[in-house]
């Protein structure tokens, strides 16, 4: 291959070691550069001379057996992968990468590189179904890092279950699809400012006006401008999503704050998609201290908050502006005239009153209009979905303004 993509085995102890192996053999026969790391368990099960053979590498397992003195081997390997995948995974390897433990080469290189992980975990199915074993699992899948799922059926310890370290075909294919997925990176050298949830306006410590919105459709954006290859920052309203691994997060509350943020970065960005529902009024007075019962009708007078994206139609030169909007009646009339008014590139509508589609939900079905006049209807799909057709015609419209 003429652009040899070099991979990090890290073999750690158990039975499931001889599949391991046959993986290193595949990797080589599919034209990777293979180098291997070992525990002290794994080489009771398969020797290191078998893997050396198999790599046409020195394997590596000792932290302190430095061969080279012009570098530190841990940290050298931890640089020079391109990726880094540990299988078989057991519960041990798992837990101390999760909770940052390096006491043996693996774990040290682990924590060293900044190479993307893949761990194929393989143990008896009640160790893979503890709740410490799955916490420690969902916290590294929060740090980005990826899981190729073990097998079910019948386990060297005599239980049948899943636990089953997957077969090595079925992680050549997940290393193949890794590095195609990183070869489609059309926002790779890109920045995108994205805006997501509520904002809250308040009126005293206690109470304050918001809306319906979760976020989950600016977080599915931002997951995907991720996965596309853009560095990413979110400015989100309150929510209680976790941030996407690998975006730069801000949490506002306010609508004053929103712009106050997104204005701050907008002269650096690229690619602006603003899918907060920002509010468009505030209280004129916010009391200090929490406003007492009375017997009496209450009236509050509201200001109008500033019109974030219309101020970014007016500043920008060479982003691209997103814009959304929700609507109830006449949906097509609507963000046409808000794509207009508001000097957007493209615009995202949706009927909220229709079932399946807004706020709250995982679902959405949407109008995409841009200023070109193109016009794209979706069918009822995941915010992911959504999120992936959006970050597509944003590309188009990228790709456009730097063909110009």
């Amino acid at each position: 291959m003429t652009d040899q993509k070099k991979l990090l085995l890290c073999v750690t102890g158990g039975i499931a070691v001889f599949k391991a192996a046959a993986l290193t053999s595949q990797m080589r026969q599919a034209g990777y550069e293979v180098k291997v790391m070992m525990t002290s368990s794994a080489m009771k099960f398969v020797t290191p001379l078998t893997f050396q053979t198999l790599s046409r590498n020195p394997v590596h397992y000792d932290t302190f057996d430095e061969k080279d003195p012009s570098g530190v081997a841990h940290i050298d390997l931890a640089d020079w992968a391109d990726l880094v995948v540990m299988a078989p995974a057991t519960a041990n390897s798992i837990g101390k990468l999760a909770n940052g433990i390096a006491d043996d080469m693996i774990s040290t290189t682990l924590l060293a590189t900044t190479a993307p992980i893949m761990i194929a975990p393989a143990m008896n199915v009640h160790m893979y179904e503890h709740p410490a074993v799955f916490s420690n699992m969902e916290r590294l899948a929060d740090f980005g890092y990826r899981f190729i799922e073990p097998g079910e059926g019948l386990l060297a310890c005599g239980y049948v279950g899943k636990g089953r370290l997957a077969e090595p075909d079925e992680i050549l294919n997940a290393i193949h699809q890794f590095f195609q997925e990183e070869d489609h990176q059309p926002l790779k050298g890109k920045k995108v400012l994205i805006t997501a949830g509520p904002t809250r306006e308040f009126v005293d410590p206690v109470r304050f006006f918001t809306n319906r919105s979760t976020g989950k459709m600016g977080y599915a954006l931002a997951e995907s401008a991720v996965e596309l290859g853009a560095d990413v920052t979110l400015v989100s309203g309150p929510s209680n999503l976790k941030p996407p691994y690998g975006v730069q997060f801000i949490s506002v509350q306010s609508a004053e704050e929103m712009y106050e943020s997104v204005l701050s970065h907008f002269d650096n960005v690229d690619l602006v998609i603003k899918s907060a529902a920002v509010a468009d009024y505030r209280p004129r007075e916010r009391h200090q201290t929490k406003m007492k019962k009375s017997d009496q009708d209450l009236s509050i007078e509201m200001d109008r908050t500033k019109d974030i994206l219309k101020e970014l139609g007016n500043r920008k030169s060479k982003q691209i502006l997103v814009g959304f909007a929700a609507e109830t009646t006449n949906v097509k009339h609507y963000a046409q005239q808000k794509l207009e008014k508001k000097n957007l590139d493209l615009i995202v509508a949706n009927d909220i009153s229709q079932q399946g589609s807004g706020f709250e939900g995982d679902t959405n079905q949407v109008y995409i209009f841009d200023r070109y006049g193109k016009e794209i209807e979706s069918t009822l799909l995941s915010k992911k979905q959504v999120a992936d057709m959006i970050l597509n015609e944003s590309c188009r419209l990228l790709e456009g303004l730097n063909n110009e």
